[in-house]
């Protein structure tokens, strides 16, 4: 027999390139799952003629029906195309779903899909990391010699992960000198639990301390403020010198406690939002 060409076979079906695939991939999937013409008609809730007509190329499925093919089918719109999906594979459970969603009537499928986009929203927003806002002060501490200024609250919000670190402080200071070496060093950034008036460290404490115009990070002890490094000597105080508690110093932020750009960007959204 003589071999037909493309163009003789689409002249003799009826049937475009792309509906010559559809045909040859309905016939494949439904001789592959042992199902009759007649019974994939009686599930589509056509004539068995119709199916035939599909698969000879005299006509194609209705755009409507492509769904309910594949369900029947167990096939994706891609495998009936015979195209490359985009997306990963899908295991038994997901492809169970997209099989019962084709058979749902469209208000019922607008009705997923408006559940999904709502669950989606909730997993977004449980994904969201928890971040603390606290004040920045301009003020460093000083682990040394001191800042001569006088001390103002001149701050700026700071956004960092909630944590067991963070979840107590308030405030965060920048430490000057070489003082409290080596577990405070120079240009780190300190979280501070602001403190009232009534409120007292216990003995051996770090704390954030205002001594006449000058700001100090320093162990308290009842004789003193001490320094870790051992070259500076112990901070002594008369009767009559003014030593301000700032605070109690909690620990050191660490990179990995600065919220990302994103999150704070996303938490300034959902705090204009409510």
């Amino acid at each position: 027999m003589a071999r037909r060409t493309r163009k003789s076979f689409q002249q003799e079906t009826g049937a475009a390139e792309d509906l010559s695939v559809i045909c040859k991939m309905i016939r494949h999937y439904r001789e592959q799952c042992g199902m009759e013409q007649k019974a994939l008609a009686s599930a589509l809730g056509i004539t068995s003629n119709s199916v035939s007509n599909w698969e000879n190329g005299r006509s194609r499925p209705d755009v409507d029906l492509l769904p309910a093919i594949c369900a029947q089918l167990h096939i994706s719109l891609y495998e009936l195309f015979a195209l490359s999906s985009p997306a990963p594979s899908w295991n038994r459970e997901q492809q169970a779903f997209m099989q019962q969603f084709g058979t749902l009537s469209e208000g019922h499928r607008k009705a997923v899909c408006a559940l999904m986009t709502a669950l989606q929203q909730e997993e977004e927003n449980r994904c969201i990391p928890e971040l603390r806002v606290l004040m920045r002060y301009d003020r460093s501490l000083a682990a040394g010699i001191g800042d001569p200024t006088e001390f103002e609250c001149h701050s700026c919000p700071l956004y960092v992960y909630a944590s067991a670190k963070t979840a107590r402080a308030d405030s965060v200071f920048s430490v000057s000198g070489d003082s409290m070496e080596p577990v405070f060093h120079q240009g780190q950034e300190v979280l501070v639990q602001r403190l009232s008036p009534f409120d007292t460290l216990q003995s051996g404490e770090i704390g954030a301390f205002i001594v006449g115009n000058e700001t100090y990070i320093k162990e308290y002890r009842p004789d003193g403020l001490h320094s870790f490094h051992p070259d500076y000597p112990v901070m002594q105080f008369g009767e009559e010198e003014s030593v301000y508690l700032i605070g109690r110093v909690l620990g050191v932020l660490l990179p990995e406690d600065y919220a990302s750009q994103e999150e704070i960007e996303r938490y300034r959204r959902m705090e204009e939002e409510a």
